[in-house]
């Protein structure tokens, strides 16, 4: 499997009056050629940042970045502006130019790079039809709604025929039924082009859609990295714990009351766990939230619940659970 970018030891430090502020600290993943992967964390801590070293944009303090084996710090400023035609961004805002049409955003990279119009005009054609907005050619942005003009921007990142596309918190401005059609179309040219796509995201749910694996980002460090399905299942650190477990279950009904997480896929939905338990152990829990969602196309279901007060039972129930395929984590 051929790596699009290898990040070694990365480090961004801003300075400003004298004092200095550690963005990244010692970051090192790699991103595969094909894939769709996902850098999340919470407001501030680095990863637009990072996102922004892989087309240096941002210059690192330390460390190296290299995008098909080649180190980015060591190109000169022809060779940077060849590398960066294979590298086309999508952001939060759409940053698209109000005074020119659809057709005109979609055909503005191949400007830059002296294609001539007739066949420019094609091209942009061609991938306002992928996006599904070839009827909004000769419209302008500010006649679009926030989806359209997303896939706008999209139409815009393909026309130069790019090797990664780096969606910058791409979908936070849309609604939620918005939101999924784009990632849906994102999923889509991911199959359909084998495009590499890096999705910056705060919103777990996001990731869980579409993405095949995903580097969790805390105060500037790497604080997970795995396939997403795993990293949903079992999150080892206290960040990724964050982001996977329900944001809201009950509480429970005692101040000391121990809570476990416990996930199923969806071959194992139809099994009566929760019966089979009692059946087999005479132990029973307290259920206090559940739902099921999409993780990388998989049906997954997960529970929280309260243990009994005994340490035994509470070691029975557990040792239940996980032999019967389950994943299991504990809720602080």
């Amino acid at each position: 499997m051929n790596n699009v970018y290898e990040l070694e030891h990365i480090y961004k430090t801003y300075k400003n009056d004298g004092k200095e502020f550690t963005a990244l600290k010692d970051v090192s993943l790699s991103v595969h050629e094909g894939e769709i992967f996902g850098i999340i964390g919470m407001s501030g801590a680095g990863k637009s940042t990072l996102v922004r070293t892989l087309n240096r944009l941002e210059e690192v303090s330390d460390g190296t970045v290299r995008f098909f084996g080649e180190d980015l710090a060591s190109l000169k400023p022809r060779e940077l502006r060849n590398i960066r035609h294979s590298i086309s961004m999508i952001f939060q805002s759409f940053n698209l130019l109000n005074q020119r049409t659809v057709i005109e955003n979609v055909e503005q990279p191949l400007k830059i790079t002296h294609t001539p119009r007739a066949e420019r005009r094609g091209i942009a054609m061609e991938m306002l039809k992928i996006v599904g907005l070839e009827e909004k050619a000769n419209e302008y942005p500010a006649r679009l709604s926030g989806g359209q003009r997303q896939r706008v921007a999209i139409a815009r990142a393909l026309a130069g025929n790019p090797k990664v596309l780096l969606c910058d918190e791409a979908t936070s401005a849309l609604d939620p039924k918005i939101t999924g059609e784009i990632l849906d179309l994102l999923k889509k040219i991911n199959e359909e082009r084998g495009l590499t796509i890096v999705i910056i995201t705060h919103e777990m749910a996001v990731v869980e859609k579409i993405c095949d694996r995903v580097a969790i980002i805390d105060n500037g460090v790497l604080a997970e990295i795995g396939d997403v399905r795993e990293v949903f299942s079992s999150p080892k650190s206290t960040a990724a714990r964050k982001l996977v477990f329900p944001s809201n279950p009950f509480d429970p009904t005692k101040s000391d009351g121990r809570l476990i997480r416990i996930v199923f896929d969806g071959l194992k939905a139809s099994e009566p766990f929760i019966a089979n338990l009692v059946k087999t152990t005479g132990k029973t829990v307290n259920i206090l939230s559940a739902n099921t969602k999409s993780v990388g196309g998989i049906g997954y279901g997960q529970m929280v619940m309260e243990l009994p007060d005994d340490v035994n039972d509470q070691e029975t129930i557990i040792e239940f659970f996980k032999s019967s395929g389950l994943a299991v984590s504990e809720i602080e």
